[in-house]
């Protein structure tokens, strides 16, 4: 459990003789209505590992916790000298929290004590630890008698402080948060509403949550006066950034209910956050117009993909628009260092293998020519806008029915989401596509007749639906539903140019090696020695596979390098021994894809087919018991 709902239990334990509102629960822990309920749902499922009792709910009367006295007891002295609620996830998060902002080492029996877990458990969480904050450029050492710290520059800490949670790989909620004060986040929060709409500022909903936890960060950075120090050229740079007027205006506010004042060094550092943040479109592109930089990157990814692809993206203004502020954002997070995390990157790498395959080759050209190495999270948003332009070109244009989209990834997501419900619900006219936060504004603006959201919204009177920002099947189902009167049709693509592009000389089974660069290299090489390739082409897909892994889900692997060092078109498989790591997944079959540019038009057909195959388990599974090529044939042929 997390503070607050540690703070609500001790509540209920020792004011048990009356009931309790929730009006005044609220009140008391500085939150809403609908937080207490959540959270006496969530105390609901750790009471029966602790005790009997049991929490009642009378409605017009209140809440109490029924528990004999003895038990009270003991549980209350738990809740005050420990932290037996944690999950696992909180457990090791809180741990590398305090590694990282105490300047003193502690011991493996000091957790011990203090999570009442085995010793065991906490060596294994030390591991975990010290390989995630390696990613940071973080040592974790240990000091014999005196316990383990980690080392580090103060920029290096204050990003891995702020990615905590990828610590955790099912992280469902931000649990950063839940290591401040309720009084601290809530008094921050507010300054960045005051920023936001005292400046006119259009930050996406993620944006938001990172502003806050940066700034939460700072401000306890601050107090244990572990500043960060940043090189006075760089300073001269930002002082005349207008952003920096609205990170002075943020701290003079945080200043006067903190009683702190912020070094020079931490206004610049947040004014980098500022300048990094990904803003939503309705913040426009004016300013951004005299950006020769921006403006040629992104004419270079256009006109890159368009001749790739052979779609028109140089003539789409919604994807140029889209692109610009995107773009912006990147270009600034790579100047200071900021990368981010993509938590629906695997997702996106499943569903749109082609445009991120194309995206991926795109970025190769683009760091070459302008020295930005954007990795493979960025490139997953980058490949929405893409794909939304696709979508667009594609999509019926008949009379729709009038909609919201409430979105918290982003304009390249909700360009997406729109583009596919305009694409499949030909009955639907999106009005428009906002962050959580433009809800109520827009609606006075706009009739429309329900809310399509990716979160949950509160407050708000029409009938909404929440869905998945991609769309996925089980949404399409979810959504018809939702408005039965529409008609449901999904367009699939398919071919038979996979088949033809695979010959027995290219056909490798019981493949049996350990790492997936071995398979790469067999495949790659195999077609060398044919004549279809170039003898650069290996080491083109080797450099393309460790830019970002190649499988895309059910069992299989689509490794590939750049077109241009293709002589003839043709596909190597490899039907593998065993299952083998491949990135975050594991692969069982793999097709090494050589399609020259002559024939350039069957690359999606290709990759869409496979990607067809990659979303049934059983034909894959069927694929990979194969004994021969032919056989192989006759399954892709189902």
């Amino acid at each position: 459990m997390n503070e607050r709902q540690k703070e609500l239990l001790k509540i209920l334990l020792t004011e048990y003789q009356v009931p309790l509102l929730i009006q005044e629960l609220a009140l008391r822990l500085d939150c809403s209505e609908k937080t207490v309920r959540n959270d006496l749902n969530q105390i609901d499922l750790y009471l029966p590992e602790i005790s009997r009792g049991n929490i009642k709910r009378k409605p017009g009367v209140g809440i109490t916790l029924e528990m004999d006295e003895a038990e009270r007891l003991e549980v209350l002295h738990l809740l005050l000298s420990t932290s037996p609620f944690q999950d696992k996830g909180e457990r090791i998060i809180e741990i590398a929290f305090q590694l990282l902002t105490s300047n003193y080492p502690i011991t493996i029996q000091a957790f011990v004590d203090k999570y009442y877990a085995a010793k065991t458990v906490i060596k294994k969480e030390l591991e975990n630890i010290e390989l995630w904050s390696a990613s940071f450029d973080l040592k974790l050492i240990s000091k014999p008698g005196l316990g383990h710290m980690i080392k580090g520059t103060e920029l290096q800490k204050r990003q891995a402080l702020s990615r905590l949670p990828l610590l955790v790989s099912t992280a469902d909620r931000n649990y950063v948060l839940d290591l401040f004060l309720p009084h601290e986040i809530a008094t921050v929060k507010k300054a960045l509403r005051d920023l936001r709409l005292n400046y006119q500022l259009s930050f996406t909903d993620e944006a938001m949550e990172s502003l806050l936890v940066h700034a939460l960060i700072m401000l306890k950075r601050t107090r244990q006066k572990s500043p960060v120090l940043v090189p006075k050229e760089e300073k001269v740079h930002v002082f005349g950034q207008e952003e920096y007027r609205y990170a002075a205006s943020f701290f003079e506010q945080l200043e006067v209910i903190f009683r702190i004042s912020f070094p020079e060094d931490e206004r610049v550092y947040f004014t980098w956050h500022l300048i990094s943040s990904k803003v939503t479109e309705t913040s426009g592109t004016d300013k951004l117009s005299s950006d020769d930089f921006l403006l040629e990157v992104v004419s270079s990814l256009t006109r890159k993909l368009s001749k790739l692809t052979l779609f028109p993206f140089e003539k789409d203004a919604v994807l140029e628009s889209g692109l610009v502020v995107h773009m912006h954002s990147v270009i600034n997070r790579i100047r200071y260092g900021f990368p981010i995390t993509n938590p629906m990157l695997s997702e996106i790498k499943k569903m749109y293998p082609y445009m991120f395959s194309m995206v991926i080759l795109t970025l190769g050209e683009v760091k070459q020519t302008h020295n930005l190495d954007i990795k493979e999270d960025e490139a997953a948003y980058l490949v929405l806008h893409f794909q939304a332009s696709i979508e667009r070109m594609e999509g019926s244009k008949s009379k729709r029915r009038r909609t919201l989209i409430v979105c918290h990834m982003g304009v390249g997501m909700s360009h997406l989401l729109e583009a596919k419900i305009t694409q499949n619900y030909k009955g639907i006219e999106i009005a428009a596509c906002v962050s959580k936060a433009e809800v109520d504004k827009v609606l006075k603006k706009e009739q429309v007749d329900f809310i399509i959201s990716t979160v949950p919204l509160e407050k708000v009177e029409m009938p909404y639906i929440i869905i998945s920002p991609l769309l996925e099947t089980k949404d399409k189902e979810k959504l018809s539903q939702f408005i039965d009167e529409l008609d449901h049709k999904v367009v699939k693509s398919g071919g038979s140019s996979l088949q033809k592009l695979i010959s027995n000389d290219l056909f490798f089974l019981g493949v049996d090696n350990e790492h997936r660069y071995e398979v790469v290299e067999l495949l790659g090489n195999a077609l060398i020695q044919k004549g279809y390739v170039k003898e650069n082409f290996t080491h083109n897909a080797l450099l393309r596979e460790r830019k970002s892994a190649t499988a895309i889900g059910g069992g299989i692997a689509i490794p590939h390098a750049d077109p241009n060092l293709i002589h003839k078109s043709a596909i190597a498989v490899a039907i593998l021994e065993k299952p083998t790591e491949w990135g975050n997944e594991f692969v069982s079959v793999v097709f090494m894809l050589a399609i020259a540019n002559v024939d350039h038009k069957i690359t999606r057909e290709v990759i869409g087919q496979i990607a067809g195959i990659s979303e049934d388990p059983l034909l894959g599974k069927e694929l990979a018991d194969t004994q021969d090529m032919h056989a192989f044939i006759d399954v892709l042929e189902k």
